[in-house]
Formats: C-alpha cells, structure tokens, sequence
C-alpha cells in the first residue's frame, strides 16, 4: 500500500527519513506529552525549518506542496511533530506578509541561517493578555491560552491588547524575560504540541519588534495567514489517516486473528476485512487527492503576491475549506474504524494506535465542519466568496 510520497523532492524525502526516526518511541513520548526535544533537534539539524523562508533571505523558497506534504509525512506517525513543524510556518509568514523590510532582513535571515523552530501565543479569540505603553515600547501583562509550539520555541509571536482595544502583534526571541511558559497543555491528542498557556510577567516589547499596526487593513494577499493555519490541520488529518490505515494493515496482516464465525482460517480472507480496508484506501487516497489539489490552489494564491485578488483568493479559500471537511471526517473515521479490522487485542494502550483518533479528534473540536459546509454552500448557490476571516 502506498500513499505516493514523492520522494523525488528532497524535502519529502528528508520527511521521510525523519519519519522513521520519529517513529521509533511515537507511542511512547504521546504517553509522555510534554517537550520533544530530541524530535526538535533531529528537525532542525535537517534544515526543513528553513525550508518555505524565501531565497532571497537564505532559505530554499519551496512551495506549500512540498510543506504541506512534510507536515503529511510527519502526521503518518506523529501529529505533535506534524502541527509543530507547520505552524512553525504561521508567525514566519506573518512576518513575510506585514514585516517591515528590516525585520524581513533581519528576522527571516536569522531563522534561515540557524533554523530557528518559531512559537505563537496570539489566540485572537482570547483577550487576556493586555500591554501598557512605556518608553519605547510596551510592558505587557498576563496570558495567552493555546500557544502551540511555545515551548520549543527559539522566537515566539506574541498578541496583546492596547488600553485602546487595539491588538498588536510581536515577535520576540522566547527566552526573552518575562516569558514563562506554562507547560499545562492537557488535551487527549497532540500532546507534545505545548498548546497550553504562555504567560507574561512585565515583559518588555520595543517598537520595533511590533509587527505592522493594526491601523494597516489585511488585504487578500496578507490575509492568506488564515488559509495557511487550515492547510497544515487538513494535512495532519490526512497523515493521519494514512499512519492509522497502514499501521492498522501491519497489525491485521500479522497479528489479527479471524472472527469464529467468519468461516476463514486466516483473518485477512475474511470478505468483510477485505471490503472495510478497500474502502478505508478509497477514502484516505480521495482525501490524500484533495489535500494536494488544496495546496496547489494555495500555491497558485500566494505566487500572485501582494497582487491576489479577492475573487481568486476566495477560490483558494474553498478548495481548502473542502478538502479540510473531508479530511477531518475521514481522519476520524478511519482512526476509529480500524479498530473494526484488527480486532480487540489492538485495544490497548501499549500499542498506541488510539492516538491518531485522538490527535485528529482534537483538532476537528476547533474548527466544526458544519459551518465550512455552509461556506461552501453558499458560494455553489450565490457564487459568494467567503470574506477573509480567521478559520476561513
């Protein structure tokens, strides 16, 4: 079975690589949750946290296809790993989008020649960390929840609301003072992605590390952050289905014993296996399908540059949107499904195949298909393009 890795990209094929390195002690350090530095380290020495920084500031300028397969490959045996790397891409192009030209130089220079593994802690849905003016800057107070990625983190993108209710963005090294991370992150999946809380105690932020104003409208092109986020969760959806399916066939081929009533001596020439794990490739290859056609419309979106119009960004929008649906109900129905196939003694926590329901399950809570489907329906119905938004 094969999902068609292209191992012909040499991104992918150092994913690859990584993938069976991080899958030696997966089960093991999901138990465990918390920080995955020796994963971390093996990352950074492969040099793929450079890869997406454009070539002009000393990255490899490749495309969201070759990212978004990475964040693939990763997911096929750990989600934490898959979610870190792609949104270690999030606060980078926040930077690309509305950076200044020096901190352009500066910031993506930095991260490229060092392949620094970025954080955030700006969930916009939280109000609860706020900034009082001081000379030259900002002395913010309190906390931000769901920080994924803080706790690897060489710089982290931080939010924080004005007296004024203004929220302003920076991007500041994460061992700067006054950071503290709070490693409380408790969820049933993805428990190495340190999506707790960061808080912060008196820390300091100069102007210039803020990162545009919030006084500069988004426009398509700068919008596209918001596409990016859902992109990488669609691929860990995908990843995920196809690690569950292909660890799920290893269990079924060698170690499931036929049902006493399936009149077969060896459980893989029951019909009914047959049928189930025909239709689980079926589903998890659609969905692989769609997940590459989403990533050359996001691709196609973000090569036009500050130039991308609302209609064509719109369009990028409902191919992501799509393939995201079908990537999380199927993420979800063949990490529970295949269960079904291996049979009972494939229940237990020793194994650790439960953690890819979990990692997708997690996940598909943020972000309810429900109201994507009705995105997609109204733009079949009326022709209306989903306005930039978070989620969308």
């Amino acid at each position: 079975m094969s999902f068609n890795s292209d191992s012909s990209d040499p991104l992918v094929a150092k994913a690859i690589e990584l993938r069976h390195a991080f899958h030696q002690d997966a089960v093991e350090r999901d138990k465990l949750g918390g920080r995955p530095t020796e994963p971390i380290r093996l990352l950074k020495q492969s040099g793929l946290p450079s890869a997406q920084i454009p070539v002009q500031y000393g990255g490899k300028g490749a495309s969201w296809l070759s990212i978004l397969r990475v964040v693939r490959e990763f997911a096929r045996t750990d989600g934490s790993l898959a979610h870190l790397f792609g949104y270690h891409h999030l606060p980078l192009n926040l930077v690309l989008f509305r950076g200044s030209n020096a901190q352009k130089d500066h910031l993506l220079r930095a991260s490229a020649a060092g392949n620094l593994v970025w954080g955030n802690s700006g969930n916009a849905m939280s109000k609860t960390s706020s900034g009082r003016r001081i000379d030259k800057g900002w002395l913010v107070n309190g906390k931000r929840p769901f920080s994924s990625g803080s706790h690897i983190a060489d710089y982290i993108q931080i939010s924080f609301e004005t007296a004024k209710g203004d929220r302003l963005t920076a991007a500041v090294p994460a061992d700067r003072d006054g950071i503290v991370i709070e490693d409380d992150w408790d969820g049933i999946g993805q428990r190495q992605t340190g999506s707790g809380t960061v808080s912060f105690h008196d820390l300091q932020i100069e102007d210039d590390e803020l990162i545009s104003s919030p006084a500069i409208p988004l426009t398509p092109y700068t919008s596209l952050t918001s596409l990016l986020q859902q992109s990488v969760l669609l691929n860990v959806f995908v990843g995920s289905a196809q690690g569950a399916l292909e660890q799920g066939r290893a269990y079924t081929t060698t170690s499931s014993r036929p049902w006493i009533y399936s009149g077969v001596e060896n459980h893989t020439d029951d019909p009914w296996i047959k049928r189930q794990y025909g239709d689980l490739y079926i589903r998890a290859l659609a969905a692989t399908e769609l997940a590459d056609k989403a990533a050359r419309s996001l691709d196609a979106a973000f090569n036009q540059g500050p130039g991308l119009t609302h209609e064509d960004r719109g369009l990028a929008a409902i191919d992501i949107a799509t393939a995201n649906i079908y990537a999380g109900e199927i993420g979800l129905a063949v990490s529970s499904e295949i269960f079904e196939v291996m049979g009972a003694r494939s229940a237990t926590t020793a194994k650790g195949f439960d953690r890819f329901w979990r990692n997708v399950r997690t996940h598909t809570l943020h972000n309810p298909a429900e109201y994507k489907k009705r995105t997609i329906g109204t733009w079949l119905l009326t022709g209306e393009l989903p306005t930039p938004a978070m989620y969308r």
